[in-house]
């Protein structure tokens, strides 16, 4: 038995009934279900039925994770390369297109991960870190990048292995003043500043990439 939507909508998991669908030919049935297994927005499970898809099924994101191996450092550049595209875009949305309120998120995720920082506390810089860079893709106001920018940060935190991720050391001040600046340029609605200091941003923490990794590679050939 399923449960009504609420609101008007359907949640991830629910399951399509028959009933839903009396009245509607099967042929614009099978055309709709085409249609959205198409985008992900529902998924037919053999012998059991149709559910509405959960979010990582939206734009094939969750499919990412099949192909990307974050011991690779081809992918992890690439995936740099693909959030550098994402996230200067991003920020340069948010510029024109923040409410107040998303600018508050947007600075208090900030300041979450400053503290982390300050107290060198790695949870709580995470936490803060993950929370800046959603509130600026929300703040874009595109839900194609948002669920890019969410899925990418995904595929990067599994490349911890060869990474920074957790790490509350230099990489860490760098990335304080960087959002910080990120931050402010949305702040004051320019764009292509807000632009610049994203892609700054993503550039310096590659580049933190490759140094740790040449460390690492170094100290175990030593």
């Amino acid at each position: 038995m399923t449960d009504t939507p609420r609101e008007g909508g359907y949640r991830p998991g629910y399951e399509v009934a028959a009933e839903q669908v009396l009245g509607t030919s099967r042929t614009v049935v099978r055309e709709a279900v085409k249609i959205l297994s198409a985008l992900g927005r529902v998924r037919a499970q053999k012998g059991r039925g149709l559910y509405v898809a959960d979010d990582e099924g939206m734009l094939g994101a969750g499919r990412f994770a099949s192909f990307f191996l974050p011991t690779d450092l081809d992918h992890v550049y690439m995936l740099f390369e693909f959030r550098r595209a994402q996230e200067t875009e991003t920020s340069r949305l948010a510029a024109r297109r923040a409410a107040p309120a998303e600018l508050r998120a947007i600075e208090d995720a900030a300041a979450v991960c400053r503290r982390g920082f300050e107290t060198g506390r790695e949870d709580l810089f995470n936490e803060g870190d993950d929370a800046f860079h959603a509130a600026i893709a929300t703040a874009s106001h595109n839900m194609f990048l948002q669920i890019a920018v969410r899925e990418a940060r995904r595929l990067q935190a599994q490349s911890a292995i060869i990474g920074l991720r957790g790490s509350v050391g230099g990489h860490a001040a760098k990335a304080v003043e960087e959002h910080d600046a990120i931050h402010q340029a949305i702040r004051a609605g320019d764009p292509e500043a807000a632009a610049h200091a994203a892609a700054a941003h993503i550039d310096n923490t590659l580049d933190d990439y490759r140094k740790e990794i040449q460390q690492r590679l170094f100290s175990s050939a030593g």
